[in-house]
C-alpha cells in the first residue's frame, strides 16, 4: 500500500468510469479499463479521444501529450487484466450483488497489497469490505460527475480500512487536482447525504402538484444560485439511481425525508429514468441528450390567467433593507412609488439608502446618471400609511411577525382604495392570515422577494384559497414589468425555496452535531460536489441563525415531520446569542467591524 499508484484499473466504463479514466491518463497514470460490454469499452475510447482532442483545440495540452495519454489507456473485457494494478476502482451498477461479485473476483486476481476502491455513492463500504478476503485494503473513492470538472472526491473509510490505503488514495486525488475529503462510512456520505434529501423533497413537492417542475427548478436556481434545479438534476443523475441512493439512506436513517417519493418509483419502473432514457421529469430530444423539448406539461408561451388590474402607483410599507430594495426595483421599472415608514425621518433615511444604492450602480456603469435621477424622483417618502390612499398595489415589507403584519393589513384595508391589490413579502408566515385581517381577502396575495431585492431575480407569487384570479394575473404582470421571474405556489410554510432549502441546512447541522464531518469538510463538499455558491454553514451564518431557526420551526409546525425538527445544536447557538455574522459569531467566528 506504500507503493505509488502508477497502474490503475477502472472496472465499469459508463459515464463515471470513463470520466475517471480520463483524469487518470491525463495525470500520467497507466489505466486499464475493464467492461464486459465491448460497445461500452468502444464508447469509452471514443469519449477519451474526443475529450483530449477538445483539450488540444483549446491549447490545454499538445498533440504529443494527447497521443501519450491515449497510449496509456487500454481496454479489456476480462477482470484478469487488473492483475498488475496498484489500485482498482469499481464503478459498476449501484447494487450490492453486482459490486460484491466484482470484489470477490478481484480477490483472486490482484496482488495482496493492491488497493480496492468502490465508487459507490450510497452503499455500505463496510459491507463490501467485510465480504473481501482483505477488508483492510477496501475503501470508497467517490468522484462526482462530470469527473473532469468537479473537484470533490470523498475518500470513505470503513472501520476495517488500513490508514495507509487512505493516505495513498488521498495523495492520488491531490495529484489529480482534486479536493479530497475524508469521511466515514454512512449512506450518502457528506454531499449526497445532504443533496439527495433535498432532491427527494423537490420530487415530492412536484408530485403533490404544489408547483410546476419549471417553477420548482427556476426557484432554486434564481433563489439560491444553484447551477441546476432539483428536477433537472434528478434527470441528469438518473431517477433510478436517485431511488437506489434514497433507499439506502432510508434504511440507515429511517428518516421520512429519505423515503423515496412515490413518483421516483413510478418513473423508474416505467423506464422514464431521466436524460439517459430521453424522458424523466422532462422530455429530451433523444436518449442521452441534454436538450429539453416541449411536452404535455410545458407551460404555454403566453399567460392564460386573463388580464389583471392596471397598476400605476405602488406603495411600499417599511424602511429596512428589503423595503428599500423593493421600492428601488419598482421605481426603476417606471412606477410611482410611495415609501411609507413609521416616521418621516425613517422614510427619508430609506430614500437616502436607495440614493446610495443607485449611486453605486452609476459608479459601476450599470445605470446612467439620468436614470438615477429619474428613479429617485419617482419615490415619495411618507411618514404614514395614509399616503397609500391612491396606490394601485400596496406591498408590505415590515417585521416578520404575524401580529404586526395583521395590524398593518387591517390599516391598509381602511386606507387603500377599492380594487387595490394588497401584497405581503413574508417568507414563512401564512398569507391567508394577513388576508383575513381585511374585509377584502380576495385582493390579498404574497410577493416574496429575495434579498437583495435589486439583484435577485426571483419572486414567489403566493396565492391563498381566497385570492382572486384577477389579482393573481395583476401580480404576474407586474412581476414581469419589474424584470423579475415569478414562480407560482400555494400558501403553505416555506413556499418553494425555504421549504427545500432549510431542511437541507438543518440536516447539515445534524451532520456536525453527530460528529460525522467538520464544518469545513461539509462546506467544501457542497460547493465542490454540489455546485452550491456557499456551503451550508457559510449560508447559515449569513442568513442569521435566529432567522434560520424561526423558519425551521415554522416548517416543523406546518408539516409535523420529525425529520424537520430543528437540530438541537442550532437551538443552543441561538440561545447563546451566536447568531452568525451579525453578532460576530455563529458556526464560525468573524472579525467585528
Amino acid at each position: 500500500m506504500d507503493t505509488p499508484l502508477s497502474t490503475i484499473a477502472v472496472v465499469g466504463l459508463g459515464t463515471m468510469g470513463t470520466g475517471i479514466a480520463d483524469v487518470l491518463v491525463r495525470a500520467g497514470r497507466e489505466v486499464v479499463g475493464i467492461d464486459i460490454s465491448e460497445s461500452a469499452a468502444a464508447r469509452a475510447v471514443a469519449a477519451l479521444e474526443a475529450s483530449t482532442a477538445r483539450a488540444v483545440a483549446r491549447e490545454r495540452i499538445t498533440e504529443d501529450e494527447r497521443q501519450d495519454a491515449l497510449a496509456r489507456f487500454r481496454v479489456y473485457s476480462d477482470l484478469q487484466a487488473a492483475a498488475a494494478a496498484d489500485l482498482v476502482i469499481e464503478v459498476v451498477p449501484e447494487a450490492y450483488e453486482t459490486k460484491q461479485e466484482v470484489f470477490r473476483a478481484l480477490d483472486g486476481i490482484v496482488r495482496p497489497d493492491a488497493i480496492l476502491a468502490t465508487g459507490t455513492n450510497a452503499l455500505s463500504v463496510t459491507r463490501l469490505a467485510a465480504d473481501s478476503a482483505h477488508p483492510e485494503r477496501v475503501l470508497g473513492l467517490h468522484f462526482f460527475a462530470p469527473v473532469q470538472a468537479m473537484k470533490l472526491v470523498e475518500v470513505v473509510s470503513s472501520v476495517l480500512t488500513d490508514p495507509r490505503a487512505v493516505d495513498a488514495v488521498t495523495r492520488l486525488a491531490e495529484d489529480l487536482g482534486k479536493e479530497p475529503v475524508a469521511v466515514g462510512d454512512r449512506a450518502g456520505f457528506v454531499a449526497d447525504g445532504l443533496l439527495f434529501g433535498y432532491l427527494n423533497q423537490a420530487a415530492a413537492m412536484y408530485e403533490a402538484r404544489y408547483a410546476s417542475r419549471e417553477d420548482i427548478d427556476a426557484a432554486m436556481k434564481l433563489g439560491c444560485g444553484l447551477p441546476m434545479g432539483p428536477l433537472e438534476l434528478l434527470d441528469l443523475v438518473g431517477i433510478d439511481t436517485a431511488r437506489t441512493v434514497l433507499d439506502a439512506m432510508y434504511q440507515a436513517s429511517h428518516d421520512r425525508l429519505h423515503a423515496p417519493a412515490p413518483i421516483l418509483k413510478q418513473l423508474s419502473e416505467a423506464g422514464l429514468t431521466g436524460r439517459k432514457a430521453g424522458r424523466g421529469f422532462y422530455t429530451y430530444a433523444a436518449p442521452g441528450s441534454a436538450e429539453k423539448v416541449a411536452d404535455g406539461q410545458t407551460p404555454a408561451a403566453s399567460g392564460t390567467g386573463g388580464a389583471g388590474r392596471e397598476v400605476r402607483a405602488v406603495g411600499v410599507a417599511g424602511s429596512g433593507t428589503m423595503a428599500s430594495g423593493i421600492a428601488e426595483v419598482f421605481a426603476k421599472a417606471g412606477y410611482d412609488v410611495v415609501l411609507a415608514a413609521r416616521s418621516q425621518e425613517k422614510a427619508d433615511a430609506a430614500k437616502a439608502y436607495i440614493a446610495r444604492s443607485l449611486a453605486r450602480s452609476v459608479e459601476k456603469g450599470r445605470l446612467t446618471g439620468e436614470a438615477r435621477d429619474e428613479t429617485l424622483a419617482r419615490i415619495t417618502p411618507a411618514g404614514s400609511l395614509d399616503a397609500f390612499a391612491d396606490v394601485d398595489l400596496a406591498v408590505e415589507a415590515v417585521a416578520e411577525d404575524l401580529g404586526i403584519k395583521q395590524e398593518l393589513f387591517a390599516r391598509l384595508d381602511k386606507i387603500c382604495k377599492p380594487g387595490a391589490v394588497l401584497a405581503t413579502t413574508t417568507s414563512s408566515l401564512p398569507v391567508v392570515a394577513c388576508a383575513k385581517a381585511t374585509s377584502r381577502p380576495q385582493d390579498v396575495i404574497g410577493m416574496h422577494f429575495f434579498n437583495p431585492a435589486p439583484a435577485m431575480k426571483l419572486v414567489e407569487i403566493v396565492r391563498t384559497v381566497l385570492t382572486a384570479d384577477e389579482v393573481h394575473a395583476t401580480v404576474r404582470e407586474v412581476t414581469a414589468k419589474i424584470r423579475k421571474h415569478g414562480v407560482d405556489c400555494g400558501d403553505r410554510a416555506g413556499f418553494i425555496v425555504n421549504a427545500l432549502l432549510f431542511p437541507y441546512l438543518n440536516n447539515a447541522v445534524k451532520m456536525v452535531q453527530e460528529h460525522y464531518a467538520t464544518l469545513d469538510d461539509i462546506d467544501t463538499a457542497m460547493k465542490l460536489g454540489g455546485g452550491y455558491p456557499m456551503g451550508p454553514f457559510e449560508l447559515l451564518d449569513v442568513v442569521g441563525l435566529d432567522v434560520s431557526l424561526a423558519i425551521e420551526k415554522v416548517l416543523h409546525r406546518e408539516f409535523r415531520d420529525p425529520g424537520l425538527a430543528p437540530a438541537p445544536l442550532l437551538e443552543h447557538l441561538v440561545a447563546a446569542g451566536c447568531l452568525g455574522r451579525k453578532t460576530g459569531r455563529g458556526f464560525r467566528e468573524y472579525a467585528r467591524r
